[in-house]
C-alpha cells in the first residue's frame, strides 16, 4: 500500500490540482460573486508563475515530501501512532485534524511575526480574489510551511494515506475558498458549519486589518470559531469590500518579478497582530 502511494502521489495530485483548479475557474465564469476589474491574463499567468517556482523548490530543497516521510516514518517506527498502538481509523481521523490545526496555527504565526508576515503578505498583495488566489504563495514562505509540516508528520506519525489525503484536499480547498463564486446565502450559512466556504475566507482577504486577522482556516471552519479569530462577514459587503493590502496596489506589483522581491519592500505596516494595538499604546 505505501509503496503503491509513493509511486502514484504525483498523478493523484496533479490530477486533483487540475480537476479543481478548471472546475472552479468555469464556475466563476458562470457564476461570479464579484465583478472582475483586472484582466484575468495579466494575474493568472503571474500567480501560475509563482506555482512553478514554488513547485521547482520544493522539489529541489527536500528529498522526501510528506507522504514520503510518513512511510518512512512508519518503517522506522517514529512519531506516536508509530509507537503507540491505534486502531487504524482514529489514527486517520485524528492525523487529518491533527494537519489541519498545525496549519491553522501556521498561518495565524504568519499574521502574528513581522518578518513571516513580509513573506505571506504577497498572498494577501492580490487585488482580485478567485481560485488563482489560492494558489499565489512566496516560495520562502511554501519552504518554510513544508519544513513545519514534515515536523509535524515525523512527531505524530500519521498514515501515509491521511497525509496524501490532507494535501490533496488542502490544495483543492485552498482553490475552493479562494474562488469568486457565487454560493446561495441559505447553502453558505450550511457549508460553514463544515468547511471554510469562499464567503467566509474572503474576509480574511479584506484590506482592512481587523478583517485580515480573522478566518484563518483553510480547510476546517472550526478552529476559527473555538479560538476566538472567527468573523461572518465583512463590514462593507462582499461585492463592496476592498480586497488586499494598503501596499502594493498597481498592476505592475502583481507581476512574478515584483511579487518575489515584495518581503523585501517596504515595512511590514500595521497588519501583524497587535501591531496597531501596540502602535496605539505607544501613542
Amino acid at each position: 500500500m505505501s509503496e503503491l502511494l509513493l509511486t502514484n502521489e504525483p498523478l493523484i495530485r496533479m490530477a486533483f490540482f487540475v480537476g479543481v483548479l478548471l472546475a472552479m475557474a468555469l464556475w466563476e465564469v458562470a457564476a461570479p460573486r464579484r465583478r472582475r476589474e483586472i484582466p484575468r491574463l495579466i494575474r493568472w499567468s503571474n500567480n501560475l508563475g509563482v506555482v512553478v517556482v514554488d513547485t521547482l523548490l520544493v522539489r529541489l530543497t527536500f528529498p522526501v515530501a510528506a507522504v514520503g516521510l510518513a512511510v518512512l516514518a512508519e518503517e522506522r517506527g517514529w512519531g506516536v501512532f508509530n509507537i503507540v498502538e491505534t486502531p487504524a481509523w482514529i489514527a486517520f481521523v485524528v492525523s487529518l485534524l491533527a494537519l489541519d490545526l498545525a496549519i491553522y496555527l501556521q498561518h495565524v504565526m504568519f499574521h502574528a511575526v513581522p518578518a513571516l508576515w513580509r513573506l505571506h503578505r504577497m498572498h494577501h498583495a492580490d487585488l482580485e480574489f478567485d481560485v488563482s488566489t489560492g494558489l499565489r504563495f512566496h516560495p520562502v514562505e511554501i519552504l518554510l510551511s513544508m519544513g513545519i509540516k514534515l515536523a509535524v508528520v515525523a512527531a505524530l506519525g500519521p498514515p501515509a494515506l491521511a497525509v496524501l489525503v490532507f494535501e490533496v484536499v488542502l490544495n483543492a480547498s485552498s482553490m475552493f475558498n479562494h474562488s469568486n463564486i457565487r454560493l446561495p446565502a441559505r447553502i453558505d450559512r450550511v457549508l460553514r458549519l463544515f468547511v471554510v466556504t469562499p464567503d467566509m475566507h474572503r474576509v480574511h482577504h479584506s484590506i482592512h486589518p481587523n478583517e485580515t486577522n480573522s478566518n484563518f482556516g483553510f480547510n476546517l471552519p472550526w478552529w476559527d470559531r473555538l479560538l476566538g479569530t472567527y468573523r461572518p462577514q465583512p463590514r462593507e459587503g462582499h461585492e463592496g469590500m476592498t480586497i488586499g493590502i494598503e501596499q502594493f496596489r498597481t498592476r505592475r506589483d502583481l507581476w512574478l518579478d515584483r511579487m518575489l522581491i515584495q518581503p523585501l519592500r517596504g515595512p511590514a505596516s500595521d497588519y501583524p497582530i497587535n501591531r496597531r494595538k501596540e502602535k496605539e499604546d505607544r501613542l
